[in-house]
């Protein structure tokens, strides 16, 4: 019998969602998922939960959206309050998606250096294997091969420099050497481009979809973050994924030891209930476009919708309320070691790696070379199909070495998650690479 494709894996059927509470999803069939991931690291209070969603529905009892430009709103007020106080910026522009989000910080780049009088810095510099979102200047900047095949003659040129990953480093450099190559890298694609042309150097903190949860090494962001200074180039933290309390902590930048100029962010912000995101910069750029034109000139017709802003502060006070970043920061660690352990016994789990709850596995064909499966293997889609068999709900992405192979996937589990919901997520994951790492070595 032929093995199945790895497009006959993507394009299985997918069950029929019923309900959730908590970290469980039911299908029609009364099948019950455990949310591992948190569908694409969204979820961060669970499913189903009876405070959010009174909140939305006694915002919608009262008015579902006042247009953000003719109105404000008490939720509009307090979520504002919220991300400045977390994030330590001044400003933002609400958004409904974290691509729009990446692309209202292009435009607000591309405004700051225009109206303070450096109309030429137009060009940005973002990393291979990165995602950044799937309007046309996110896709651009993404450098997500696969994703981008289909668009890539429409798509801006976007200057581009090395994915930040210790376990696969460039040839000839060390661990020890890796973050001043990369920061060389970056000075040296600046000049390039020329020095006086480049608005914004996008980067993700904690690299999601792109690269499997994998964590930039410690030193990169502040290395990088001084070239830009020096030249004039503005730092956007893709936030999207890893922020909004993901890693332990709401800015996952923090952890890096700097505070961007522009971060985005979206999915944990308000837990999935409803769409939300937010370009969120610092007091200089607010006032720089105040000066100007007299605001950010980005912005959408759902840009601060009200319903969708009472579901975020929801989701943010029962993040407050129950300390759920301190049991990350406390946990998470821990769990990442339980998982490593729990692997150990599998060579092909090249590396566990990440931050907080949002932790990724790379499976390998070789652990001594670093060799990924061949992408006919389709061995990320095996894995999601198995997980989904076992009741798991994962993220596994594919391409990360060479834009067609590489294996990874990620855990994101909800942060009220119990010890015994993260033990059972450890349990089916390993069940699942097991099953799939025999069934490929069998072929």
């Amino acid at each position: 019998m032929p093995r199945p494709s790895a497009n006959d894996i993507a394009t299985a059927a997918l069950p029929r969602i019923s309900h959730g509470r908590g970290v469980y999803l039911w299908d029609t069939d009364g099948k019950q998922y455990i949310d591992g991931s948190g569908g694409p690291a969204v979820f961060s209070v669970g499913h189903g939960d009876v405070r959010v969603n009174k909140a939305v529905a006694e915002q919608m009892g009262k008015v579902a959206y006042g247009y953000r430009y003719l109105f404000t709103a008490d939720p509009l007020e307090e979520m504002s309050e919220r991300i400045c106080k977390a994030t330590g910026l001044a400003d933002m522009v609400y958004t409904t998606s974290g691509s729009e989000a990446v692309e209202s910080a292009v435009k607000i780049a591309l405004q700051y250096h225009f109206d303070k009088g450096d109309p030429a810095r137009v060009k940005f510099i973002a990393r291979k294997r990165s995602w950044h979102g799937n309007t046309m200047m996110a896709t651009a900047l993404s450098g997500f091969e696969d994703r981008q095949r289909a668009f890539a003659g429409a798509l801006p040129v976007v200057g581009r420099v090395s994915a930040a990953n210790a376990y696969r480093l460039p040839a000839g450099v060390s661990r020890e050497g890796l973050v001043a190559h990369l920061a060389a890298e970056l000075e040296a694609e600046i000049q390039r481009l020329g020095s006086e042309t480049v608005a914004a150097f996008i980067f993700e903190p904690v690299v999601g979809a792109a690269g499997g949860a994998l964590p930039a090494p410690e030193g990169y962001a502040k290395a990088t973050a001084e070239v830009c200074r020096r030249h004039g180039v503005l730092v956007i933290c893709d936030e999207v994924m890893c922020g909004s309390g993901r890693t332990g902590v709401w800015r996952a930048s923090e952890e890096d030891g700097i505070t961007a100029d522009i971060i985005t962010v979206a999915k944990s912000l308000s837990g999935g209930y409803l769409p939300l995101g937010a370009a969120v910069y610092t007091q200089e750029i607010a006032d720089v476009m105040a000066a100007g034109h007299g605001g950010p000139l980005t912005g959408h017709t759902y840009t601060g919708h009200t319903a969708c802003l009472a579901a975020g502060v929801a989701v943010q006070r029962i993040i407050e309320e129950e300390g759920l970043l301190a049991r990350i920061r406390d946990k998470g660690p821990r769990w990442q070691a339980d998982l490593r352990a729990r692997l150990a016994h599998l060579p092909q789990v090249g590396d566990v790696r990440g931050r907080g709850f949002f932790i990724g596995v790379e499976v390998v064909a070789d652990p001594e070379t670093k060799i990924p499966f061949d992408a006919s293997l389709g061995v990320n889609g095996r894995i999601r199909a198995e997980a989904l068999k076992r009741g798991l709900i994962c993220y596994p992405s594919g391409g990360h070495v060479d834009g067609a192979a590489g294996d990874t996937l990620i855990l994101a589990p909800p942060f009220n998650a119990s010890d015994a919901e993260l033990d059972e997520i450890a349990d089916k994951l390993v069940e699942t690479l097991e099953t799939v790492i025999a069934g490929v070595a069998g072929q």
